[in-house]
């Protein structure tokens, strides 16, 4: 008869041990036997007519083995689910396993070995500690609002082709390409066209681009090359995070496509039409107001993304949980389609835990707090896409709920990639959204300059 033990082999690491008689698995054997010979086409024989001693000789001893595992499969997956254990990825067989040679001719008693990592239980201190969270409000400054409009009377005004680069009001169309320090191109690295003024620039870097001419190219850093109040939107335009002071050691390649300059429009109603048509907007104080806005909305959006990615970080790092390093470390070797030697284990092992502890406290918010997407927020959410792409192209003011964006919304969520990601981007909203009312959030307001100059989120694991 077969029976199964358990038994706990290091931290939430058990083993776990079938025992099979052939009293077990034989009846299924021969059950398979049979099974084989009705359907079997061999030469000779009608289909259904082959006798079962061909099929033994022929057949058997893979039969056999085949039954035996697979008996062995059904017995610890029965025992998984009645004993409900919570399991990182799948068994796997113990080191210690012993190495069987199936003979149907000599059946015999099998013990097979599989260990398992269990999930752990644990609490989110970040939920209980009270923990002030600085949550950063970037105040627009007037000087913020009168670069963007100077940036705007560029943008509106009329641009000449001159031959070479004789100032800061030059216009740059560039691309920018990713180099190491050897100035040799990184495979797969950024790779993006932009448009800058001259004045966007370091005064080094400025004297550098006089007399550049088109197809000319420069190698810098980003650090070194950029003004400081600027470099923030330019590594968004790059996208990269604005607050990762390393990324800003990130040396490019920049061709200049085309040297242009641009005489400054006037601001007034003309330049208000060009740059929100169909808006309205007639007098000054109208077109800042707008105008501050958008920039706050912008920025905004730049802080919420900090905070979620501190707490990401926090939550990851501080949360304390008991991790089956051991097991990990075989299944990432032998668990996966192919064989990974130790030492890409071990090259790996950190960003895998990384993404296993956040996957597990996730799922514990998720559970505890019965967060879930609903058909109608993934229709509704896929219908903002698709308005939003129209929008682009002058269909702003088309209806979202106009019948013949169903069936584009059905074909759209068809698509099981296009479904995934919408699905994750709402529950990640409604994560973080969670999070932000579990937690002690304490609004600071502070400049771009402060917010360009904190430190990115670094933790060490909790450890006990």
């Amino acid at each position: 008869m077969s029976n199964v033990s358990q038994e706990n082999i290091g931290l939430n690491h058990e083993k776990i041990t079938i025992f099979l008689s052939k009293d077990d698995y034989m009846p299924a054997v021969e059950k398979a036997l049979k099974q084989y010979a009705k359907n079997a086409t061999i030469p000779g024989f009608r289909k259904g007519m082959v006798p079962l001693g061909m099929v033994k000789k022929m057949y058997g001893h893979s039969i056999y083995s085949d039954e035996v595992l697979r008996q062995a499969g059904t017995i610890l997956e029965n025992y998984l689910q009645e004993t409900k254990a919570e399991i990182f990825g799948r068994p796997i067989q113990t080191i210690t396993q012993k190495q069987y040679r199936f003979d149907m001719n000599n059946p015999e008693e099998f013990e097979f070995e599989f260990e398992i990592g269990t999930k752990p239980n644990f609490d989110i201190p970040l939920f209980t500690n009270n923990e002030a969270i600085d949550n950063y409000k970037i105040k627009v400054s007037e000087a913020m609002l009168q670069e963007e409009m100077e940036k705007l009377q560029y943008k509106s005004g009329n641009m000449t082709d001159p031959e070479f680069v004789s100032g800061e009001d030059n216009v740059l169309n560039v691309v920018f390409e990713e180099i190491d320090e050897q100035g040799t191109v990184v495979e797969n690295g950024i790779k993006k066209d932009n448009s800058l003024l001259v004045k966007y620039f370091t005064p080094a870097m400025q004297s550098q681009l006089m007399g550049k001419k088109n197809n000319d190219s420069i190698e810098f850093s980003l650090r070194d090359s950029f003004d400081e109040k600027l470099l923030p939107a330019i590594m968004k335009d790059l996208d990269l995070s604005p607050t990762d002071d390393s990324a800003k050691d990130k040396r490019f390649s920049m061709l200049i496509v085309k040297v242009g300059l641009v005489e400054k429009m006037e601001i007034g109603p003309e330049m208000f039409e060009k740059i929100y048509p169909n808006r309205g907007i007639e007098t000054t104080e109208e077109f800042r107001n707008v105008l501050e806005n958008e920039i706050q909305h912008y920025w905004n959006s730049e802080s919420r993304t900090r905070l979620h990615n501190e707490l990401f970080e926090k939550l990851v790092h501080e949360t304390p949980i008991q991790l089956p390093m051991q097991f990990l470390k075989r299944f990432m070797s032998v668990g996966g389609e192919k064989y990974a030697s130790p030492e890409e284990v071990e090259a790996e092992y950190d960003g895998f835990e990384h993404q296993l502890r956040w996957q597990l406290v996730s799922d514990k918010i998720i559970h505890d707090n019965q967060l879930a997407v609903t058909n109608e927020e993934m229709e509704q959410a896929t219908r903002m896409q698709i308005m939003s792409y129209f929008g682009q192209y002058g269909g702003a003011s088309l209806d979202m709920n106009a019948e013949w964006t169903d069936k584009l919304v059905s074909k759209q969520l068809a698509d099981k990639k296009f479904s995934g990601d919408v699905y994750n981007k709402i529950i990640t909203d409604k994560l973080f959204y969670q999070i932000e009312q579990q937690i002690n959030l304490l609004e600071k307001e502070i400049t771009l300059e402060e917010f360009a100059q904190l430190p990115s989120s670094r933790h060490h694991h909790h450890t006990h």
